[in-house]
């Protein structure tokens, strides 16, 4: 809004507004604003969590040191999406459609975590939606993102060629363009391959996220780590000059998403103030949720969806060792880990909660400075 008001409105008549359509400006000031969002409203939403009771059932199975975490205020997931969202909507610009299919992804996965954090709260166990259930909404809201983009691909506004680390030359398009004219029958086949594509993406990388929160501070930290990386990768993604020296698909549009990943990082350096160990608050399903939702959105939006893996790497090997977990019980009767997900293991072996957090930290560093080499690398 205050692009639209001081740029577009107010700049013909006075020339200085003119720094408004910067997107580095725009972008250090939504992150200042998230960060201050965060650190101000804090004690009030976790007063609020504390007077409705709304606190976290920690697993029996799990450490028994993450006993004494119990009722400590959880769903600060919401503290996390006002101080994205605000940001975003003043910082950015509001014609732009890439904007507000992120946000609305964001908004939609933390609305599935705020209905499994409420059935947790309301029936005061450690389990809340069904795994079913949580996925087919998860998987909703993947195709409807997806719809999204397939219908700005046929304006011209998006691609849906995938761009590939290392190899410059391989952009397979995941959506057939020479529908119905070269194939009459195809049908909503031709759009099938890149919806169930970014459905996947999208439900893999939520649930990533979710699997990652179960220390204190481990999870957020990651997170601007991860965000800080898409920020790059959105900014250089729509610069003409930086998307032509690097080889990228150039996607002017999609630059805008540079304020919405700079007001995630600062809305995650605010909310890791309090939950930083030992915890104040717990960001819950509502907020791993809908940052995971973020996460995967943008990266599918600027076409970097195969970069997640090194992006979030360490929200994926959280993922993979609960994968691995259960199907080696599954099949074999036996676990490969202590316990998953692969924090829990470490925890198992002797290692501090402390410790673990911040080693996994350094490993999420490490991932996404890989992630951002692969540019000069292809």
């Amino acid at each position: 809004m205050l692009y639209w008001l001081l740029y577009e409105k107010l700049f013909p008549f006075f020339h200085p507004f003119r720094i408004f359509r910067y997107l580095t400006f725009r972008t250090a000031f939504a992150s200042l604003t998230a960060l201050l969002i965060a650190l101000f409203i804090g004690p009030w939403v976790i007063q609020k969590l504390r007077e409705f009771q709304i606190g976290q059932y920690v697993r029996e199975d799990g450490p028994q040191s993450h006993l004494k975490k119990t009722g400590t205020p959880t769903m600060g997931g919401v503290l996390i999406a006002i101080a994205i969202l605000l940001p975003t909507v003043l910082w950015s610009d509001p014609a732009n459609p890439f904007v507000w299919i992120t946000v609305f992804s964001t908004l939609a996965y933390g609305a599935i975590g705020f209905a499994d954090d409420y059935t947790k709260v309301v029936k005061r166990r450690s389990l809340g939606l069904t795994a079913r259930a949580k996925l087919a909404w998860q998987g909703l809201v993947g195709l409807l993102v997806a719809s999204a983009l397939v219908l700005l691909d046929q304006f011209k506004m998006f691609s849906t060629r995938l761009s590939v680390p290392f190899i410059k030359s391989l952009r397979p398009d995941l959506l057939w363009h020479g529908w119905p004219s070269t194939i009459p029958h195809l049908g909503l086949l031709a759009f099938l391959p890149f919806v169930l594509w970014v459905m996947l993406w999208l439900v893999g990388t939520s649930n990533a996220v979710n699997l990652t929160d179960g220390l204190d501070g481990l999870a957020i930290g990651c997170t601007i780590i991860a965000a800080g990386a898409l920020a790059v990768l959105t900014y250089v993604s729509g610069h003409v000059v930086f998307a032509d020296y690097l080889e990228l698909e150039h996607m002017p549009m999609a630059g805008e998403l540079t304020v919405f990943c700079g007001s995630m990082v600062g809305a995650s350096i605010g909310f890791l103030w309090y939950n930083a160990h030992p915890a104040e608050i717990f960001m819950g399903d509502v907020g791993s949720l809908a940052l995971g939702g973020a996460i995967g959105t943008v990266a599918i939006v600027i076409r970097q969806e195969l970069l997640l893996p090194f992006i979030g790497g360490i929200f994926i090997l959280e993922a993979v060792s609960v994968i691995l977990q259960v199907g080696s019980y599954k099949l074999r009767k036996k676990r490969i880990f202590k316990m998953a997900p692969l924090h829990h293991h470490f925890e198992q072996l002797g290692w501090s909660e402390s410790k673990v957090i911040a080693r996994f930290w350094i490993g999420a560093l490490v991932f996404a400075l890989f992630a951002l080499t692969t540019l000069k690398l292809r």
